[in-house]
């Protein structure tokens, strides 16, 4: 089988003129803006410095770069402060002195560069089920996993005969291409990356019977700014992961059986990852769950969810499928069999458009 692959990946030289409708464009600078935008206001992070210099030096440096992809991207003030204990008093008061600094069109212009209008083009062939994965990144990037999803992934494609192209840019979240697929793969996307325009349409796209699957970064940022993203495609936000170990051995609870993601799987297996926590249960917020861990087989420490501790699942969106699995920092995991069979299912499910959520009970073929 031939695998299709477009990379979106193009010379600075190249690019068009950054998009203006960025969704923190016009924000107020608060304690609640990514970390990003205030270092890149000279006078906002003048009042940083001033006021609380000790919050710019509680991480690494390389947290705070202003080049995307970059921590600062999904780090706010508000956050780090928790983090360091920080007085909320403290941090009214700063709060209050951002929030009285205009925002000059400078700043909306810096806000945006980290944005793009970059509409990929490829060819498809006719007949065969259709993907997009999708790489723009400009929160945390992990060279490795990214790579190592990207390649399962075009290895899935290989052996189903699914036609399957890469890009890294936003502006393929536009209509006249996300019609083109039957589901797209958010591999370890993390920070805000689509305009205002671009989260429309694949909002849309969505909601009209499209197929998303996402992996592991890909709801994995301790601080979002587009809601709609994260309560209702994921339906849960990140907590945190354990660091003493970061990677430990955990076991893997499979609960869906019957349903065609959990085909081929076995009822438990054990993997070696960095295993993430929710502040909230998305079986609660109407999730199917296709896979737990047992807490009692690592250590997660304060980030426990009380014994229900979902690790993968899928969601209803309008008339889309979602699925969301929080394995994948290590690049090993995209070779773990048992995985690769979630993911391959996953997909499968993802982009049948045959029948509406809920899940479907056979592949997909392809189309006619």
């Amino acid at each position: 089988m031939i695998t299709w692959l477009f990379l979106g990946f193009l010379p600075a030289s190249t690019l068009a003129k950054a998009p203006t409708d960025c969704p923190l464009r016009d924000a107020p600078f608060s304690v609640r803006s990514p970390i990003v935008d205030i270092l890149l206001s000279p006078v906002a992070k003048t009042a940083i410095e001033t006021s609380a210099p000790h919050i710019l030096t509680a991480l690494p440096p390389r947290f705070f770069s202003t080049q995307a992809p970059t921590f600062a991207a999904i780090l706010t003030l508000e956050g780090v402060a928790a983090r360091e204990n920080i007085p909320a008093d403290k941090m009214a008061a700063l709060d209050a002195t951002l929030r009285a600094i205009p925002v000059m069109p400078a700043d909306k212009v810096a806000r945006c560069a980290r944005y793009d209008d970059d509409r990929p083009s490829f060819t498809l062939p006719k007949g065969k089920p259709r993907l997009l994965i999708f790489e723009k990144i400009n929160g945390f990037r992990d060279g490795p996993s990214v790579d190592a999803a990207r390649a399962a992934f075009q290895a899935m494609a290989q052996r189903k005969g699914w036609a399957v192209v890469v890009s890294d840019k936003g502006a393929a979240m536009t209509p006249s291409v996300l019609r083109r697929f039957d589901a797209v793969v958010w591999n370890n996307v993390s920070g805000d990356v689509l305009t205002l325009s671009q989260r429309a349409a694949f909002k849309t796209y969505i909601e009209q019977g499209g197929g998303f699957v996402a992996v592991h970064g890909s709801a994995g940022d301790p601080a979002t700014f587009w809601d709609w993203y994260a309560d209702t495609l994921i339906g849960a936000r990140f907590a945190g992961h354990p660091m003493d170990p970061q990677f430990q051995d955990a076991k893997i609870m499979v609960e869906g059986q019957g349903q065609a993601i959990a085909a081929g799987l076995p009822g438990t297996w054990i993997m070696n990852d960095e295993w993430y926590s929710f502040t909230n249960n998305p079986r609660a917020s109407g999730s199917t769950i296709i896979a737990t861990l047992d807490e009692g087989s690592y250590k997660p420490g304060a980030l426990a969810m009380g014994g229900d501790h979902p690790i993968a699942w899928t969601r209803c969106v309008g008339k889309g499928r979602s699925f969301y699995a929080a394995i994948g920092h290590r690049p090993e995991t995209y070779a773990d069999p048992h995985y690769v069979t979630m993911l391959e299912n996953a997909v499968a499910w993802a982009a049948s458009r045959r029948s509406a959520c809920p899940p479907v009970r056979r592949p997909i073929a392809s189309r006619r």
